[in-house]
């Protein structure tokens, strides 16, 4: 192996724990204007999101590049394509319906709140970045000895964001590769076959580490890359799509290598 490709959310960046911390954060605060219990309106928000981003004309784009609800709760996707320019105006109207359809769910009709918390939730998770304790000292140990590549689906600017307020991350890689940038994600095998043509490599010499079996471990395989799946919160696998290797730690990457 002479180079490793990682994916960014929820293998090196706790991206899910990033987005719990900013819901209960925003919720918290809701319940200092309302009588609302936090839990209650989360788990609201969280369903009316989901159901109201399916709606948009631009899903089917988001689902090629790899964009979910919750990021776009609170992106800006101030990007230059005409697809991210649409989803650019469409998303402050989805980021306060979500928040005023979740409150209604519950019996609260107020406008100005939704807008409010709408504004809060951007705000929380850009205060609320994790990365796994075992990051750094894993890319510490890999970094002379390899060529490493961040693969990541998403919007540059929501992505790069992320890398912003995480700025320790960024300079551990030689290519950041984000999917909105290059025009499809993970699992379309192009985006695998361009970050290869990055380093200059064959597939045999080349192994990719992401949490996601349809996007990180599909497409990788698709290219005849061998790949490690890190299961941390001990997902069932499929029986369609099997990685090479499988790990609830980063750490246990370097037992893989040696």
């Amino acid at each position: 192996m002479k180079a490793i490709f990682f994916d960014l959310d929820d293998t090196l960046l706790w991206d899910k724990k990033s987005v719990e911390i900013a819901f209960q954060k925003t919720c918290t605060y809701a319940t200092t204007k309302v009588n609302v219990d936090a839990e209650s309106l989360e788990s609201a928000v969280r369903e009316e999101a989901s159901i109201l981003y399916d709606t948009y004309d631009t899903r089917p784009f988001t689902q090629m590049i790899g964009i979910n609800p919750y990021e776009g709760l609170w992106g800006t996707f101030d990007d230059p394509s005409e697809d991210f320019q649409k989803m650019k105006l469409i998303i402050p109207d989805y980021q306060k319906e979500a928040w005023k359809r979740g409150l209604r769910k519950l019996g609260i009709e107020d406008e100005a709140l939704a807008s409010e918390l709408a504004v809060y939730f951007p705000q929380m998770r850009r205060e609320s970045p994790f990365i796994y304790e075992e990051t750094f000292e894993v890319l510490d140990q890999l970094k002379e000895k390899y060529t490493l590549l961040l693969m990541t689906n998403g919007s540059p600017s929501l992505q790069n964001t992320k890398l912003e307020i995480t700025p320790e991350l960024a300079p551990y890689f030689d290519h950041i590769l984000i999917s909105g940038a290059f025009g499809k994600g993970k699992p379309d095998p192009s985006i695998f076959e361009h970050a290869l043509d990055l380093v200059g490599l064959q597939a045999s010499e080349v192994l990719m580490v992401g949490d996601n079996l349809m996007t990180d471990i599909l497409g990788s395989s698709k290219v005849g890359m061998q790949s490690v799946w890190i299961n941390r919160e001990n997902k069932r696998a499929n029986d369609e799509v099997k990685p090479t290797y499988t790990i609830e730690n980063l750490r246990e990457l370097i037992q893989i290598l040696k």
